[in-house]
């Protein structure tokens, strides 16, 4: 670490849970994005300025006059561009130390075996439930640390599966994929802006403590958060023993 990152990353050097040690690790980590909209944003900007040394970033959208109001990673000036691009801009502005690898597409099975593969953690801050199960998937065979967001209307939700440790229970656990959940949309139901920033910033943290080897406070729970009365509580998550993905023979 030279003396540019020392003074960079002095605030985290100063507390005992990270110090050098830990904070050379998130320099030596990968994390990746997918998802780089409400939740994504702040979740790597976070991380860029944390001094996470490579960010993978998949999104396959482009930045809308509409996503101005709350994916705080993208300007005016960038409408029209892919979110990947927009985002990359906006990190480098912040921390231009920042390895960033982007992939301008729809994360499908296949791409995200490979992605998740070489992470060293995972976020997944997308916005519907097909991509959330296969990413689920994914980091259950590579057995990779998942951090899962969520945020619609006034509501948001975080949790952690750290699939390192085979007594965790798994997205599918939480929200069985053959059940009859409905799908609520931001662009058809409303969202409050700041929720998405709170629910992104929570991810962030969860995922720096996981790479720079602090135990994670979500891991096994389900953090719930109500932004209209600010009522967050906490429930523990058990692993499922009907489970479909993660108690698969």
């Amino acid at each position: 670490m030279n003396d540019s990152q020392l003074q960079r990353y002095g605030r985290h050097i100063l507390l005992a849970e990270i110090g050098i040690e830990g904070q050379q690790r998130l320099l030596d980590s990968n994390a990746l994005i997918i998802g780089l909209g409400g939740l994504g944003s702040p979740a790597a900007l976070y991380l860029a300025a944390s001094g996470v040394g490579q960010l993978t970033l998949c999104d396959h959208d482009h930045v809308d006059l509409s996503n101005l109001q709350r994916q705080i990673a993208h300007r005016t000036s960038t409408l029209g561009q892919p979110k990947v691009n927009s985002a990359v801009a906006a990190i480098h502005d912040i921390n231009p130390e920042v390895s960033c690898v982007i992939h301008f597409s729809r994360a499908d099975a296949t791409q995200l075996d490979t992605l998740i593969a070489h992470a060293d953690v995972v976020l997944d801050c997308s916005d519907n439930f097909a991509t959330r199960y296969a990413i689920n998937r994914a980091c259950l065979t590579h057995r990779k640390p998942l951090v899962s967001g969520a945020a619609i209307l006034f509501s948001g939700q975080a949790s952690v599966f750290d699939f390192r440790h085979a007594e965790s229970a798994c997205y599918n656990c939480l929200f069985p994929e053959d059940s009859a959940s409905e799908e609520l949309r931001c662009a058809t139901t409303g969202i409050f802006a700041p929720l998405t920033g709170i629910v992104g910033s929570i991810q962030a943290a969860e995922a720096l403590k996981l790479l720079a080897g602090i135990n994670s406070g979500l891991s096994g729970k389900l953090l719930s958060i109500n932004a209209l009365d600010m009522n967050i509580k906490q429930s523990t998550l058990l692993k499922d023993p009907l489970c479909t993905s993660c108690n698969k023979k």
